[in-house]
């Protein structure tokens, strides 16, 4: 029996950043996923890493950013990545959200970093205003930054039951990213993995036993 669900911000009720990172791609001529590359490359303690558990600066970032991509044959700033983080809201998953919440423990999970504005790193006042609206209807937002773990470190997740005060095996979890997904699996979560807005509804649907225009 579900009794909680666990949502990632990022990738799920925004529109992915790895579409801005593509964009940007795009743009500056590099090859494709090239950003994805580096964060994944050495990625426990590369400089993403670091950052998402606060371990470094924004100043740092960039220039730890620098010198890991530069090692992978082109040259980009961290400071130039942050700027792409921030995606948009997708008000039909804000409206499934507002619906679960009314009957079902509800708490976000995000790795995020220490530049922006709030847990969801917006870069303007209105997108502020905007992510403050939906992080209001959580129980509780756990962030990496502000903890000092991140995901998918199994201790992240042992942390957020805790503080639902569920089992993994009550939990339904959220992720665009499959990484992510299977420590939480291995724990006896149920997870969903966010490909696009479509899917994520209708498997949401399916998992709860509702339907979500």
């Amino acid at each position: 029996m579900i009794s909680a669900v666990l949502w990632d911000f990022g990738g799920v009720l925004t529109t992915s950043p790895f579409e801005a990172f593509n964009r940007f791609e795009k743009e500056k001529g590099l090859p494709d996923n090239f950003l994805r590359t580096v964060n994944s490359t050495n990625p426990d303690n590369n400089a993403w890493a670091k950052f998402e558990r606060s371990k470094v600066t924004a100043e740092e970032f960039d220039a730890l950013f620098l010198e890991e991509s530069t090692a992978l044959g082109h040259a980009v700033r961290g400071q130039d990545v942050i700027a792409l983080l921030s995606g948009d809201i997708r008000p039909r998953v804000v409206r499934a959200l507002e619906t679960i919440s009314k009957d079902k423990k509800c708490f976000c999970l995000t790795n995020n970093v220490p530049a922006g504005r709030g847990p969801g790193m917006s870069r303007t006042p209105e997108a502020q205003e905007a992510v403050l609206r939906v992080m209001a209807l959580f129980d509780e937002v756990i962030e990496s930054s502000k903890i000092g773990m991140r995901k998918p470190d199994p201790e992240i997740y042992h942390f957020a039951c805790d503080k639902m005060g569920v089992q993994p095996e009550e939990v339904l979890y959220l992720d665009d990213l499959g990484i992510n997904l299977k420590p939480a699996a291995a724990m006896g979560m149920t997870t969903i993995k966010v490909l696009n807005e479509e899917q994520l509804l209708e498997d949401l649907g399916a998992a709860l036993g509702q339907t979500f225009e």
